[in-house]
Formats: C-alpha cells, structure tokens, sequence
C-alpha cells in the first residue's frame, strides 16, 4: 500500500492549496453589491471594488464567529434569512475603520489651546459656565482623551469647566474607549508632561499598557451615534466640535448632510475642526467662516 508523502507548512503546494481556498471563499457580486449597499446606506461608507479583499477578509471572523460555511453562506444568513437584525452592529463594526492616534495631526490642538479656548473664555456670559467638547467619529478615545488633557492644562490656569462627548458608530471601539487602556507605545506622541500627569502606568511592566487617569475618564463621556441619521441626540450647546478624518468615507452629498447637522449642534462663535483633506466639506457649508486651513467658525459670536 502506498502512502503520502509529509507535507509541511512551507511546500509550496501547501500554500497553494490555502491560497486556493481562500480565494474560492469569497462574495459573490451580488452578495458585495448587496453588502456594500448596506453599508453606505447606513453609516454612509463607500466600499469600491478596490476594497473587495479588504471586506472579504474582516468578514471571514464573523463566519467563523457565527459556525457559517462560507462568505456567501454569510451573505444569505444576513440579507436572505432575516439575520440582518442581530448581526448589524457586528456587520458595521467590521467595516469601520478606527484609525485612530493621541495628538494626530498636533496643530489642531495647538490651535485648540492657543486661539480657540481664549476666543471661548473672553465671550463666556459667566465663569460658572462649562464648555462642551464632541469628538464625533471618536473611534477608541485617542482624539477624546487628547482633547481632554488639553483642556486640563488650561483649566489649571483660566479656572474653567468643561465636558467631552466622544461619539462613534462602532460599538466595539467605544468599549475599549470607556475602558480608556492603551498600549504605551500609542501614548508616545503625548508630551511626556502630560503623560506624567494624566496616563498610568501599568503595574505589570510586561504588560506595557497605560490607563487615562480617572480625573479626565470622569471628564468625558462615549454614546454610538450614526452620523447618517438625519437628528443627533447630541445637546445643542457644543462649543467645539472635531469631525476629522472620517468625511473622506462619504460622498460630498453625505459631507454636506453631515456638516450642516453638527452645525446645528454648534453654538453661535462655535467651532468645527475638520481632517486636513477634507476642508471642502465645511468650505461650502452656509453660515461658517474659515479661519483656518481645516478650522471653521459658525457665525454669530464676538469677532
């Protein structure tokens, strides 16, 4: 009797026979055409052709996740057998990307401390009166908690309350944003004094993780919030709002849509901070000013 040979993981035939059944595990193009549909009709995110292997692969979790046989099998349990309602937020999840960093792109929050807040304060109707701060698109914290220690320092010299919103569509990343723990190296743009005075460490060195201490975790707050809805339950009294690098997922209808309803959420003298390539979303919304590149100003408040 004959038998086969051992194969081990690096025969080239091996890796072929996986590759082979990867790509004999993908979408149909009706069930990408559905799926993508699905997703820009309900966060607004558009997933090109180009993108295919990108949503094929986070996919295969959730066929795992959910014991199915395959990405088609997925796509029929979600759109044909009425597994829409409990695999939605999980589905969205998936697609979302939480790019995320502490101090991305720092001249927003040198702008923050240096021109902003003193425009704020010196038209304040009392000193008793608290800013507001929304993070939309917040994905896991980084922007909100920069936000924040920001803030902080400030407060120690101008005497001033202040709250922050971070909102998000992906409920997974909200968690760990409430959690607000963070791998030490992602903490590294931070300036180390405000590392020393706002990030823990952890008490196991080999776990190389950091805590945002309670002080600010107790400052700012996360909801899941859709910024396709056409309302916000978001308060109306926002002082600044940061919507960065999260348009360049939309169409330009929906960037209009979606900076005229954060508007709407903006004080008169309010501002909105936007990502650096998507400057032309706020430059064509009626009732805002540029003061900057990506940095706008809704008319109303004192010069």
């Amino acid at each position: 009797m004959g038998c086969e040979p051992i194969r081990r993981a690096s025969d080239p035939a091996l890796v072929e026979d996986a590759a082979r059944a990867i790509r004999l595990d993908a979408l149909s193009d009706r069930h990408f055409r559905t799926l993508t549909a699905f997703i820009e009709s309900e966060v607004g995110i558009r997933l090109p052709p180009s993108k295919r292997t990108m949503v094929e692969g986070r996919l295969r979790r959730r066929v795992k996740a959910l014991g199915l046989h395959d990405l088609d099998d997925y796509a029929r349990f979600v759109f044909d057998r009425g597994g829409l309602a409990s695999e939605s937020v999980q589905l969205i999840d998936c697609m979302t990307t939480n790019k995320t960093d502490f101090f991305r792109e720092p001249e927003h929050f040198h702008m923050l401390a240096q021109k902003i807040m003193p425009q704020l304060l010196a038209q304040r109707r009392s000193r008793t009166d608290r800013l507001n701060v929304w993070s939309a698109a917040s994905s896991i914290g980084a922007e909100a908690y920069t936000i924040a220690m920001v803030l902080a320092d400030l407060a120690k010299v101008e005497s001033f309350h202040f709250r922050i919103l971070g909102t998000d569509i992906c409920s997974a990343a909200l968690e760990q944003a409430k959690r607000a723990i963070y791998p030490e190296e992602m903490l590294a743009p931070t300036p180390p004094a405000m590392r020393e005075r706002y990030v823990m460490r952890s008490r196991d060195p080999a776990r190389r993780e950091a805590r945002i201490v309670p002080e600010l975790r107790r400052l700012t707050r996360f909801e899941r919030l859709n910024l396709m809805d056409s309302s916000y339950p978001a308060d109306d009294d926002m002082d600044v709002i940061f919507c960065r690098n999260v348009l360049i997922y939309f169409s330009a209808a929906t960037q209009h849509a979606v900076v005229a309803n954060l508007c709407r959420h903006l004080r008169p003298g309010g501002y909105l901070l936007l990502g650096h390539s998507e400057s032309m979303a706020g430059a064509k919304q009626p009732g805002l000013r540029q003061i900057a590149s990506t940095v706008y100003r809704r008319e109303g408040g004192r010069a």
